[in-house]
């Protein structure tokens, strides 16, 4: 995670002050903020290869922030979030967020889960299935796989990390019908906490991005019973 600069954001000055110390022994570079309209502001004025928010802040909610960074930016963001509150989880997710870690953490399993996001954030192919050419086309949709941007009849489709992931899987292996279950553990990895509740609401999301109507899906289909595959037009 060396020259890595992330953004940390929660009222409580101790847990930033954990964080901040322990992900700066990775030599990352750490920005810290206290409330919603502060963390808005940093996350406008810089760059971040990851940004770590607290569902409860003042000024803004932790959903708010996300939410409005999500119109300019697709920075990874992991929700901090309270023991056992699947709504909060949920609305993360639905905001825009990448994952999220439940109060209160040990601090290793924060950093495994930064290092899990900006390993799958690379440009790389997703373990276990064949390697991602430069770009992948089908119809209106271009996907560049280097620089992991969308485009659709030529104007780009700002996705998160996890819906370019996801779109990326599914483009490389046409019609092939993915299982929620094996997509949660191909894109998420084995060690994700989350359900396949998870794999629903990207998809979703992701379909409100790219499809025209989204409950007459042209790209990203559902096959009942079974999981969700890419039709290739």
């Amino acid at each position: 995670m060396a020259g890595k600069r992330a953004l940390i954001v929660d009222d409580e000055k101790l847990i930033v002050k954990g964080i901040k110390f322990s992900l700066e022994q990775d030599d990352m570079q750490v920005d810290c903020a206290y409330d919603g309209e502060e963390a808005l502001e940093y996350a406008k004025n810089n760059q971040y290869d990851i940004i770590l928010l607290d569902v409860m802040l003042p000024k803004l909610t932790g959903f708010e922030v996300c939410q409005q960074i999500r119109e300019f930016s697709n920075v990874p963001i992991i929700m901090l979030t309270a023991r056992g509150d699947d709504m909060d989880k949920i609305l993360g997710l639905e905001y825009g967020a990448d994952d999220y870690i439940t109060k209160p953490f040990n601090i290793l399993e924060v950093k495994a889960r930064i290092k899990a996001i900006m390993r799958r954030t690379e440009p790389k192919r997703v373990s276990g299935e064949a390697a991602a050419p430069k770009a992948i086309e089908s119809g209106e949709m271009r996907l560049d796989c280097e620089g992991r941007r969308a485009y659709i009849a030529g104007k780009e489709i700002g996705l998160t990390a996890k819906e370019f992931e996801v779109l990326e899987l599914l483009m490389l292996n046409p019609n092939k019908v993915y299982s929620r279950e094996s997509l949660l553990q191909l894109v998420w990895g084995t060690d994700y906490p989350g359900d396949v509740r998870t794999v629903d609401v990207h998809i979703r999301r992701l379909r409100e991005k790219i499809e025209q109507n989204p409950s007459e899906p042209k790209y990203v289909h559902t096959k009942w019973g079974v999981g969700y595959y890419f039709l290739n037009s």
